[in-house]
């Protein structure tokens, strides 16, 4: 079964996380992750985020910035998406690229096309 592991550039702590609520509603133009934007709305994840989840196979892992470097002590820039092979991760979408998608529907395009290669 592939397995994709989704990094969200925010932390995990209860302050940081209501620090990221209050900016995506106060200054959302400039909150500073952009998977966060596309995935989840302000109180809840986005309902074709949820139904693109539901209709694969696929084992989706999400992690903040905190919880993944406990894990994968390497440095990256985030938000990221690797595709995990064995014990290796592979970069599927950049954070550039994540940063230049739009809508949730695009980013379910691009993992669509990513995942059928």
């Amino acid at each position: 079964m592939k397995t994709l592991i989704f990094v969200y550039n925010a932390k995990s702590d209860l302050l940081n996380s209501a620090f990221d609520f209050a900016h995506k509603i106060l200054h959302p133009s400039s909150y500073s992750c952009s998977l966060c934007k596309l995935t989840h709305g302000n109180l809840r994840e986005k309902t074709e985020w949820k139904e693109f989840k539901k209709s694969h196979s696929i084992e989706f892992v999400f992690y903040h910035i905190d919880e993944f470097e406990e894990v994968y002590p390497s440095y990256f820039s985030y938000p990221i998406v690797f595709e995990q092979q064995g014990e290796e991760l592979v970069e599927l979408v950049s954070t550039e690229v994540l940063n230049n998608i739009e809508s949730t529907q695009e980013l379910i395009n691009l993992l669509n096309k990513e995942l059928t290669k």
